[in-house]
C-alpha cells in the first residue's frame, strides 16, 4: 500500500523550492492557509476519490497563493487513518477534510486532541467545536437514475453493486428501486455486497454475478469505472458512479449520479479564511450544485427523458422529495404514509430495503 502521497499546489510539482541569495532567513507576511485531505481510494479511481481531488484543485484555483494543499491517498479507514491525520498536523495543516465515513471515530479522537485544528468529516455524523461534518443528497440521483433504468430494462431485473451496508448506501439503493417503481411498480433489483469501496476485480465479478441472473441494467455504489466497462462488453446498460464513466462504456452508459465537492470545499474554506469558519451539520444536493448528473447517452429511451426531465426540475425547486409515501419496506411495513416525506432523521439512518429488492442485508 502507498503509505503516504503529498500532492502541493497545482503547477508546482516536485519542483525544488527556488534559492534565496540573502543569507538572512525569508518569511511570509502572510503564509498560506495550509489544508490536508485522506482518501480511502486512489487518485486514479475515476469515482469517489478522484472528484473529491477535483474539488482539492477547486480550491487552488479560487484561492491561488492565499493555501496550499496536500493529500494522502489509500488511507485505511481505521486507526491508520488516525496516524496519517496526526502526521498532517505535523507538517503544519491548519484544515484537515477526511473524506470517507470509515475515517469518523479517527477524525473525532484527534479533533479532542488538537482544538486549534479545523476538521472536516465526509459522511458521518459526529460534531465538535473543531469538527464539522458534511453528506449530499445523493439519493437525489439515484431516483432519477432509476427512471431511467426501468425505461431501459427489458427483463424487470436492475442490479446493483454494493460496498458496506451503511445508511449512505442503502438510502441510495432504496431511492434507486423507488424511481424504478415509480415507473414499472414490478420491476426488482439485486445486490452484491463486496465489503471494499474500490475493487475493480470484485466489482466485475460481483456484476457478472447479477447480469447472469437475469439484471440488464447495472448500477452502484463502487468508485471504479470496472461494471461499466463489463455492461458495453455485455451488451447491457450501466449508471457511472461519481463521476462521468461514459468513456468507459459509450453506449452502454446511460447516465452518472456525480459530484462537485469543489462547491462545498470553497465554501468552507472561504469561511476559514474569513475567519467565520463554524462547526455544521451540511447536506447538500442538486439545488446547491453538489449533485450533478451526467449527459443522458445515446441509449437511454425517448420517452424516459421527459419523465426525467419533469421529476429532476421538480426536485431542483424543492418541489418532490423521492421519499414521499406512500412507501412499504421490504417486509410490507408502512414506512411512510402517502402524501408524506420521510423525516429528515430517519432518512439519515435508514437501515431498511424498500419493496422491491431481493434478498437480505449482510
Amino acid at each position: 500500500m502507498q503509505r503516504r502521497h503529498f500532492l502541493h499546489a497545482a503547477g508546482l510539482g516536485l519542483a525544488a523550492p527556488a534559492l534565496s541569495l540573502s543569507s538572512a532567513p525569508v518569511r511570509a507576511a502572510n503564509p498560506p492557509l495550509k489544508i490536508g485531505f485522506i482518501y480511502s481510494g486512489p487518485v486514479a479511481d475515476i469515482g469517489w476519490t478522484y472528484q473529491h481531488d477535483l474539488g482539492r484543485k477547486m480550491i487552488e484555483k479560487e484561492f491561488g497563493d492565499k493555501v496550499q494543499t496536500v493529500f494522502v491517498e489509500k488511507v485505511q479507514e481505521g486507526p491508520d487513518a488516525e496516524r496519517v491525520m496526526r502526521g498532517l498536523i505535523q507538517d503544519d495543516c491548519k484544515m484537515i477534510f477526511a473524506t470517507s465515513y470509515g475515517f469518523m471515530d479517527p477524525t473525532a479522537r484527534v479533533a479532542a486532541d488538537f482544538p486549534d485544528i479545523t476538521f472536516e468529516h465526509c459522511s458521518g455524523y459526529k460534531t465538535a467545536p473543531n469538527l464539522g461534518v458534511y453528506q449530499t443528497r445523493f439519493y437525489e440521483g439515484a431516483y432519477l437514475l432509476g427512471i431511467l433504468a426501468a425505461k431501459r430494462s427489458k427483463t424487470g431485473v436492475l442490479g446493483y453493486v454494493a460496498p458496506f451496508p451503511i445508511p449512505e448506501v442503502i438510502r441510495n439503493l432504496d431511492a434507486f428501486v423507488l424511481g424504478a417503481r415509480s415507473v414499472n411498480p414490478k420491476i426488482t433489483a439485486k445486490v452484491v455486497w463486496i465489503s471494499a469501496w474500490y475493487d475493480p476485480p470484485k466489482e466485475r465479478e460481483a456484476a457478472l454475478t447479477l447480469m447472469n441472473q437475469g439484471a440488464d441494467v447495472m448500477y452502484q455504489n463502487t468508485d471504479s469505472a470496472a461494471i461499466v466497462q463489463l455492461a458495453q462488453s455485455k451488451g447491457v446498460w450501466a449508471f457511472g458512479q461519481d463521476s462521468d464513466m461514459t468513456r468507459f462504456g459509450p453506449t452502454a452508459h446511460l447516465s452518472a449520479n456525480t459530484l462537485n465537492w469543489g462547491v462545498y470545499y470553497v465554501h468552507k474554506v472561504r469561511q476559514k479564511l474569513a475567519g467565520q469558519w463554524k462547526s455544521e451539520d451540511t447536506k447538500w444536493g442538486m439545488k446547491e450544485g453538489i449533485v450533478q448528473l451526467a449527459p443522458l447517452g445515446p441509449s437511454v429511451p425517448r420517452e424516459a427523458v421527459a419523465l426525467f426531465e419533469e421529476k429532476k426540475a421538480a426536485i431542483l425547486a424543492g418541489k418532490f422529495q423521492p421519499f414521499t409515501g406512500p412507501i412499504v419496506d421490504q417486509g410490507g411495513k408502512q414506512r411512510v404514509a402517502a402524501g408524506q416525506a420521510l423525516a429528515e432523521k430517519e432518512l439519515w439512518t435508514m437501515n431498511w430495503y424498500v419493496d422491491g429488492i431481493l434478498g437480505k442485508q449482510p
